[in-house]
């Protein structure tokens, strides 16, 4: 299953994120090979794992973390296209924010500062939305796993970085709270394997553009792996869960 345009929607690049081994600029060459025409730069934010000095001032603290974003802008060109978005943290439980810009950044420079909700409500007052990112994903560094679908306009269903059961559960509690689900890479650097990505039925020129698919109900989330393009919800491994999660999961 081909038919549509193929965007990554979740990628870091080493200007703003710690645990990425990447530039924005050198994305691009493998990302067309893996047949993506376009990829959302979604570095982690502040409060997460970002390599952005703390001690700047804020102004300059954004202007830093747009470099990855800019840097695989510059070297797009008119076959892919590169758009811009954010993962937020709070607790262990990350969000991805499309829609938002620089200036809505520098509006809010006490974002950080905010409950879940607050920022939420900052987020849906430049008509930008939420995604809970991998919301079962297992790691050690977490004790548990913490879910507010109150904030969620969407739901991260299969993070390729997450073995199958944990992508599984995610997909069966996007599924039981009746909203949209996407899928993406988790993509730190160019690898071979399984990759994901959301099907559009059009080229985008922002991740606003593509939060308003998503939202109507005109986006799918598939899985690429060895050329093949798979919808997530054709996929048993990914939506039949085998297990509950090994960690307590708290609502928040």
């Amino acid at each position: 299953m081909a038919d549509g345009f193929l965007y990554e929607t979740h990628l870091h690049t080493s200007e703003g994120s710690a645990c990425a081994r990447c530039s924005g600029a050198d994305y691009k060459e493998h990302m067309i090979s893996r047949g993506y025409r376009g990829m959302i730069v979604t570095d982690h934010f502040f409060n997460g794992n970002s390599c952005i000095d703390r001690n700047l001032p804020w102004d300059k603290r954004v202007r830093l973390y747009m470099q990855g974003y800019e840097r695989a802008l510059e070297t797009a060109g008119a076959d892919f296209d590169v758009l811009f978005g954010i993962e937020f943290n709070f607790e262990g439980d990350e969000y991805l924010i499309y829609g938002a810009d620089e200036k809505w950044l520098l509006d809010n420079s006490d974002i950080m500062e905010l409950t879940r909700r607050e920022v939420y409500a900052r987020v849906h007052q430049a008509d930008a939305i939420m995604v809970q990112a991998h919301p079962f994903r297992e790691r050690d560094y977490l004790t548990d796993i913490k879910l507010c679908p109150q904030i969620s306009d969407a739901i991260e269903a299969y993070n390729a970085r997450n073995d199958d059961n944990m992508n599984a559960l995610a997909f069966q509690y996007a599924k039981g709270l009746k909203l949209p689900m996407t899928a993406g890479s988790d993509i730190h650097y160019p690898y071979e394997g399984a990759m994901g990505g959301m099907l559009l039925p059009c080229r985008i020129s922002s991740s606003a553009e593509y939060a308003a698919l998503l939202m109507e109900g005109k986006a799918k989330p598939v899985m690429t792996c060895d050329g093949r393009i798979s919808e997530i919800a054709s996929e048993r491994s990914l939506t039949i869960p085998s297990c509950k999660s090994s960690k307590p999961v708290l609502y928040m």
